[in-house]
């Protein structure tokens, strides 16, 4: 397909929904007893004008194929707030989970199915306390996993090359109204059966302010496959701010560190990303997202580089619960890189070895549409 048809596409959405946009009315109570219900659709159309020959956006996980209508993911979660026991199981069908899961020494035949499952325990005499145990989301980054909880289309490299998920416990403790401490201990990244012995720590901190909030997140571990030896560190910090009801953003830095990655040579990268979104009117808002993402030894992307990517996107709610994006999206290398034609391959396709390309930037528009119900 060409623009041209991404245009008809749009075109076509827009015709069949139009008679949605009357009234925009509350979300309706979602739940089984005491079990809240929520779940989401969420498709869309890439357009990559360097037109590779596979099919893949290069460095992509959710908007990862092009010139293609395709399925991003479903989504059916169950969960139940601690009194003081609770539990989340989140049921997940579609491309994105198969990419999540795609290196977990679980295999991915049945994991990428449940993207979150834990039990929760919060007793009310131990003021806050919190305890999780199973499969639950990173706490790195700003960005989130489902498509209606976020402000752009496809995900930024901040999320694209850092954890998903963990298995294993977590626990929060607040020591004022407005500060929260937590410690996890978890098998590694994306991981539910563990390719070591070891286990890797995470701690986390968060601050709320009224307008402003102060997040940070560490996690070191063991994560090479058959030894303990040579450690993983990672280091991230999130700031988010709101100074107005209309005007959200945030600011998303982290360094990573792979000991004895070649050999006695350690791999270092870092990574700063800043977005903001204008809520133009009740139905439509703007945001704009950059990241710069400094690989300094090719150990998360296949080679030593330096990428930027910039983003806007265009967003328009329906109704409740119906929303569409429109996204245009700039990804630069230093380095040739990104797949063009019939020459590269991107790193999203399993099994498959990576050759970058030949070309130093790709360009997309992608035009989603997610649907989704019941409570966050």
């Amino acid at each position: 397909m060409k623009l041209i048809e991404l245009s008809a596409l749009s075109t076509l959405i827009l015709a069949g929904v139009t008679t949605l946009r009357a009234q925009d009315p509350a979300a309706p109570p979602w739940s089984i007893g005491d079990i809240k219900v929520s779940g989401l659709i969420d498709g869309y159309y890439s357009q990559n004008f360097n037109n590779p020959v596979s099919g893949f956006n290069t460095l992509r996980n959710f908007d990862v194929r092009s010139q293609s209508l395709a399925l991003n993911m479903i989504e059916i979660s169950l969960y139940h707030d601690p009194d003081p026991i609770g539990f989340r199981l989140d049921l997940g069908f579609g491309r994105a989970w198969d990419i999540m899961h795609a290196t977990d020494p679980a295999g991915r035949d049945i994991v990428r199915y449940f993207p979150q499952a834990y039990i929760s325990i919060k007793p009310k005499t131990w003021g806050g306390f919190q305890f999780d145990f199973g499969k639950f989301y990173t706490s790195v980054g700003a960005e989130m996993t489902e498509n209606n909880l976020t402000w752009h289309y496809s995900r930024g490299y901040l999320y694209t090359n850092g954890p998903y998920y963990h298995f294993g416990l977590r626990t929060v403790k607040p020591l004022t109204s407005n500060f929260t401490v937590g410690f996890q201990l978890v098998n590694g990244w994306n991981n539910v059966e563990d390719n070591n012995s070891g286990k890797t720590m995470g701690f986390t901190t968060a601050w709320t302010g009224k307008k402003v909030s102060w997040l940070t997140n560490t996690y070191i571990g063991p994560e090479k496959t058959g030894t303990n030896r040579g450690w993983r560190n990672i280091y991230d910090t999130v700031l988010n701010f709101t100074p107005t009801k209309t005007i959200v953003g945030y600011l998303d830095y982290y360094h990573g560190r792979e000991n004895q990655a070649f050999g006695s040579r350690a791999a270092d990268w870092d990574a700063f990303g800043a977005s903001v979104r204008f809520q133009t009117t009740a139905h439509t808002a703007l945001a704009f997202r950059g990241e710069i993402y400094a690989d300094y030894d090719g150990f998360m992307t296949g080679q030593a580089q330096n990428l930027k990517t910039f983003t806007v996107t265009y967003e328009y709610k329906w109704i409740q619960g119906l929303l569409s994006r429109l996204e245009y999206r700039r990804d630069c290398s230093d380095k040739p890189y990104y797949e063009q034609d019939s020459q590269g391959s991107p790193l999203n396709i399993p099994g498959l070895p990576f050759i970058p390309g030949p070309s130093k930037h790709q360009d997309t528009i992608t035009l989603g549409l997610v649907a989704f119900f019941g409570p966050n």
